[in-house]
């Protein structure tokens, strides 16, 4: 049988190693440690991340008893206390500006989305990670809770998270939108969470499309109207413009209202767009088509680990979570490299079994079987 290296050591061969130690180098503060590498602090919590290990002893003790399997990868036996101090301490911007190199390299490979037209398709959403406030003080939200915000804008070629920003859990949503460099000529998708009247009008004047729900109590007069296919579930298709005194200057340009009844639910959407050349029912199922970044955040905290946390600095928390998002990255890499119809859960598990296998990744993901060339003949006997 051909030799193969582990499953972890294939999956970790897709980061080169010079541009890990490059970007470690800029990210580095304080003394270095004589045991213990950025490198190793990586492979232990990657392995973390993909055989779901929960304390730090349950992660060193894992990474310890399979070394020997683990010894050309570079990494060296880490202590707990050692990998404590690194997660408190060591910087995690490193992690984040790895994530940036992974997603440059998924976007190579990644195809367009569903639908017919060209314009480059985001969701925008943020999910609320809770924390103990006794153990998490630094996470201030509430009264006797704590939490982070983790904010995404997928994208909906490949289903990349191409924004990703934490914050405290007391940001708005909104305030971080505003800082997302969106390319001239997208179609962004969001729920009334980023309600800003100000902000449409930046949008439309950037070339930016949203898509949104109007707000039960706006206030506007209609324009003009349009004829809509009722057997679609559309109910109107308006040009509007806003009369509150305070609306009315902060977007003082015309949008287009669109009603729509979702036949299998029998709830009435009213959307609202700056968009005036796609159909009316293309616009209400883009506004569905949001729901695949809820999917995310539901995918990422059932699957990674990104709810409980082996560390309680803020650092080590943000360290924590930036690995799972480079994780998710490599998942989706590998995915869309290999051109598997296997979703990403399905593709996580098998990594999960088979992580310290000596076998080759892309026929273990295949589901070809090990074929030995000289059956072993002991295996056979009961000794």
């Amino acid at each position: 049988m051909a030799h193969c290296n582990t499953i972890l050591s294939q999956i970790l061969k897709l980061i080169p190693r010079h541009e890990f130690e490059t970007l470690a180098k800029l990210h580095h503060s304080g003394r270095s440690f004589r045991s213990a590498s950025r490198w190793s602090q990586f492979t232990c919590l990657v392995v973390a991340q993909l055989s779901g290990r929960n304390s730090l002893r349950d992660i060193v003790d894992n990474v310890s008893a399979q070394m020997h399997r683990l010894y050309h990868l570079g990494c060296r036996v880490i202590s707990r206390s050692n990998l404590s101090r690194m997660n408190e301490d060591k910087p995690c911007e490193l992690y984040e500006a790895l994530f940036g190199r992974l997603l440059s390299r998924c976007q190579g490979l990644s195809s367009g989305h569903s639908f017919r037209f060209n314009n480059p398709l985001y969701s925008l959403d943020a999910s609320v990670i809770d924390l103990c406030l006794s153990v998490f003080p630094w996470a201030d939200f509430r009264t006797t809770k704590g939490a982070i915000k983790l904010h995404v804008g997928l994208n909906h070629a490949g289903y990349l998270p191409e924004f990703v920003a934490i914050t405290e859990g007391s940001t708005h949503e909104v305030n971080i939108g505003k800082l997302l460099n969106i390319p001239k000529g997208s179609i962004v998708a969001m729920d009334k969470g980023y309600n800003d009247y100000s902000w449409y009008k930046q949008l439309t004047d950037k070339g930016i499309f949203f898509v949104t729900r109007l707000k039960t109590n706006a206030k506007y007069r209609v324009v003009s109207r349009r004829t809509v296919l009722k057997d679609k579930g559309l109910t109107c298709d308006q040009t509007i413009e806003f009369t509150g005194p305070q609306t009315s200057k902060r977007c003082p340009t015309r949008l287009r209202r669109i009603g729509y009844k979702d036949v299998l639910t029998g709830k009435h959407y009213i959307f609202l767009t700056n968009n005036f050349k796609l159909s009316a029912k293309t616009i209400a199922d883009v506004y569905k088509a949001r729901w695949q970044v809820e999917l995310f955040f539901k995918w990422i905290k059932q699957n990674l680990k990104i709810k409980s946390f082996i560390g309680t600095s803020k650092n080590a928390v943000l360290t924590q979570i930036w690995i799972a998002m480079c994780v998710y990255l490599i998942l989706a890499f590998i995915k869309l490299q290999s051109k598997l119809t296997k979703s990403m859960q399905q593709i996580l598990r098998l990594l999960q079994l088979n992580l310290f296998e000596k076998r080759d990744l892309m026929a273990l993901l295949q589901g070809k079987p090990i074929r030995d060339t000289e059956p072993n003949i002991n295996q056979m006997a009961l000794i």
